[in-house]
């Protein structure tokens, strides 16, 4: 998965977001701990257990999606009750 990647995203066997851009995801060189693209400081982005942009090993992979803000709270409502799948487009 890379930057400009279509995403849905899945929880609980229901589609949550159809079709979200990608917009970064964490360099395999940083050990998950990616780079923010510019502009974000990775707030409110910390995986449970893990420490910066993007957790640590066993946490799930973080991914920077650009969505709706309604889309934006249906994701983060439907993490906090199951895990999220993403299936590429």
């Amino acid at each position: 998965m890379r930057p400009g990647d279509r995403v849905d995203i899945l929880a609980a066997a229901r589609v949550v977001a159809r079709g979200a851009p990608v917009v970064a995801v964490p360099s395999p060189a940083s050990g998950g701990q990616g780079v923010p693209p510019a502009g974000m400081d990775g707030i409110g982005s910390r995986s449970r257990g893990g420490g910066g942009f993007g957790g640590g090993i066993g946490d799930g992979a973080l991914i920077v999606l650009s969505v709706p803000p309604g889309t934006a709270a249906a994701l983060s409502g439907a993490a906090a009750t199951s895990p999220l799948a993403v299936a590429l487009r």
